[in-house]
This record gives structure tokens, sequence and C-alpha cells, in this order.
């Protein structure tokens, strides 16, 4: 216990100090401005500031802990337009609902708390991911300069919420250590997990599949025979069950082959289109017109920004020759978001996953001596909470 005292404690010390000092600014806004207070509980409103935090999706996946599922599709009667079927709870993913029940459960906390509690534990345990997946490509002080990063990227005001970003992150953090590591087994037991939490585990899904066909070949050409042929070939068998047996299970439940996608269509406007919205809004903005599909311009501004960083942090990331695992979870993911018809303002948390990116920052940030390092991080930390708190709960639809 001392030993991983020494080894993490840093790590987790760096992330809780700045989450927590974001997190503070955040309730702090959202008290002062006193806006939820006037709004629905179930869409961002409540009796108390950090109410906020488990409405949205948070609501849906308090009632799945609570009832369960029924999938159906229930058309609205007479609707016609985008949304023409009733929303439901099969849209939401299951683990996350399902670790909430279970703390809810041994710990006799409501759902609001026990929710919250595996957020709050995830998003450190994603926090050691990506040191440690960060460490063996940059050593320990990137490593810490990554986990700070996680703290205060665009969209890190859903990791202490009731989100499923956090076990999300801690999950494909780990699967991708777990494949740079070579051990397949687990990496493909964590990414059937991420298949439970989040359709974009697809990408991870992916990603995997590309780790252990490349190191099939180089077995085959006899570059690397340590992996053997059995472990990688388990893991891309596994990898996909989660992910792939939720929708299996929906759409049976459904009686339709491409239920969870027209569900999500019909409820909530999402779908695959090619990149078409993202293309409307990133050719909108610039000229100053908001006339595009679900147009929230504040936050569609930081999305804006965040969707164009992402291709030069990919850049630098690739300049670092780094494992086929991180580019490709890397790009796959960034891709299913922009070809996505959705509230465009959320790509920071859509995004918010895409840890592969803090690499390169954490490199070059890690030069910096401690005091321009803390300042940078710290006011990062202070702002976030407006830019990746405040917007998004208020000021958007996250």
């Amino acid at each position: 216990m001392r030993g991983a005292a020494v080894r993490y404690g840093p790590v987790l010390l760096t992330y809780g100090v700045l989450k927590l000092a974001g997190f503070a600014v955040f309730m702090y806004l959202l008290d002062s401005a006193g806006d939820f207070r006037k709004k629905n509980p179930r869409f961002g409103g409540g009796e108390h500031a950090w109410d906020v935090l488990a409405s949205w999706d948070g609501w849906w996946y308090q009632q799945i802990a609570q009832h369960g599922y029924d999938p159906a599709l229930k058309p609205v009667p007479g609707a016609t337009g985008l949304i023409t079927l009733e929303g439901n709870s099969a849209a939401f993913f299951p683990l996350y609902p399902a670790l909430m029940r279970l703390v809810s459960e041994c710990t006799g906390l409501g759902l609001y708390g026990a929710g919250m509690t595996v957020s709050v534990i995830a998003s450190f345990v994603a926090a050691l991911g990506v040191y440690a997946v960060t460490k063996r490509l940059g050593g320990h002080r990137a490593g810490l300069v990554a986990a700070g990063l996680w703290a205060v990227w665009p969209g890190s005001g859903t990791e202490w919420s009731g989100y499923s970003e956090s076990l999300y992150t801690a999950l494909a953090a780990w699967a991708c250590h777990a494949v740079m590591s070579r051990r397949w087994i687990t990496a493909g037991l964590l990414t059937c997990a991420a298949g439970l939490c989040r359709p974009t585990a697809a990408a991870l899904v992916a990603a995997l599949a590309f780790a252990a066909l490349l190191s099939l070949r180089r077995q085959a050409d006899g570059i690397r025979r340590a992996d053997g042929i059995r472990r990688p070939l388990a893991a891309v068998a596994i990898a996909p069950l989660g992910l792939f047996g939720y929708l299996a299970w929906v759409n049976y439940r459904m009686g339709d082959i491409n239920g969870y996608s027209k569900l999500q269509d019909g409820a909530w406007a999402h779908k695959f289109d090619w990149g078409v919205h993202s293309f409307n809004v990133l050719t909108s903005i610039p000229v100053g017109h908001f006339d595009y599909l679900f147009a929230m311009p504040f936050l569609d501004v930081i999305g804006v920004c965040v969707v164009l960083t992402v291709p030069v942090l990919t850049v630098l990331l690739l300049r670092l020759r780094p494992p086929a695992v991180l580019v490709v979870y890397t790009v796959l993911s960034y891709l299913m978001v922009m070809t996505t018809q959705q509230y465009f303002g959320n790509v920071s948390r859509y995004l918010l996953p895409l840890f592969p990116l803090y690499i390169p920052l954490a490199l070059a940030m890690r030069r910096l001596n401690r005091p321009s390092l803390a300042a940078a991080l710290g006011t990062a930390a202070l702002a976030s909470g407006s830019y990746a708190g405040y917007v998004l709960f208020e000021l958007g639809v996250p």
C-alpha cells in the first residue's frame, strides 16, 4: 500500500486538486446565476445547484437503475419532423446504471449519490489510466501533466456528474494500456465492458482488432513471438461482445433489426449523416450564422474550437509514432462523432474520451518548471468551471 501511495498518490492528488477547483467554480456559477431554479428538474433544473448534475441524461440513467429497461418504438401521435418517437431508456447503455444500482444496494445511498460515487471513482481510475499510457511514451512527469489535462479538458464537466464519460474513459484508457502491455485477455475484457457503456466503443473494438492483427503479422514475420496466437485472437473475439450483445438484445426486444438506430433517430434526432450537420455548423459559425439545426451559439463556438484542435493534436500525436491502438482509437472516435447528426455543442463532451490527444501536449508541457506548470493547469482548472461545466449544462443541452 505504501508503494502504491508513493507511485500513484501524486497522480490522484494532481487530478483531484485540479478537478475540485473547476468543480467548485462550476457550483459557484450555478448558484450565483440561479437559472436552474426556474427549470424542470429533468432538464437542467432542481432545488439545489448539485441537482443539475443528475439531470438530462442523468435522469435517464436513474430511471434505468430504478426500473430497468422496456425497449420499444412508440410513435408520438400525430408527430412530424425530427422527433416522431417517444424517448426510451434503451438508448442508454447498461453498465453505468447497473453499477449505480449495485452501489446503491450495497451502501444504502440513493441513486443520485450512488451515480455520483461511480462517476467520481471512475474519474480517478481514468486519470490513472491516462497517466499510465502517457508514462510509457513520455515518462512520469508527462503522465502527471496528462492526468491534469484530463481534469480541465473541454467537456470535463461531465466527469463528476450523472453521466458515463468517466466510466467509459477509464475502461478505454486501461484497455489501450493492456494492449500496449500485450495483456490481450485483459484488453478484450475491458473493451467488452466499454461496449456496455457507450456506442462509440466500436472505435475501441476496431483499435484492439487492428493492434491484434499487427501482432499476429509480426509473429508471422518472426519479429515477435511472445504474444502467441490464441490470446490476441481471444481478445478480438471477446472485445465486441458487450457492444453488439446489447444492441442485438435491444433490437430483438423491439422486434426490429435496426431498432436501436431508429430510436436514436426518431426520439433524439441522432443519426449517421456522413458529416453533413457538422459541415453546416463549421461553415455557418465563421460567418456569424446560427440558423442550423440545434443551434446553441456559445456552446457551439467552444465545440468548433475543440473540433478544429483535434486534427492538429492528432498530427502531433502521429509524429511521436505511438502504438497503433492509440491512433486507430483516436481517429475512429473522432470520425464517429463528426459524421453523426446531433447537438453540435456536445462534441466537447463526446470527444472527452480521446485521451491520446493529451499526450503531445503533456510531452511539451513537461518541460515547464513547477510554478509555470501549476499556473497553466491551475488557470485552466478554474476556467473549466465555466467552459467545461456551466456552459455545457446551463447554456446548452448536455
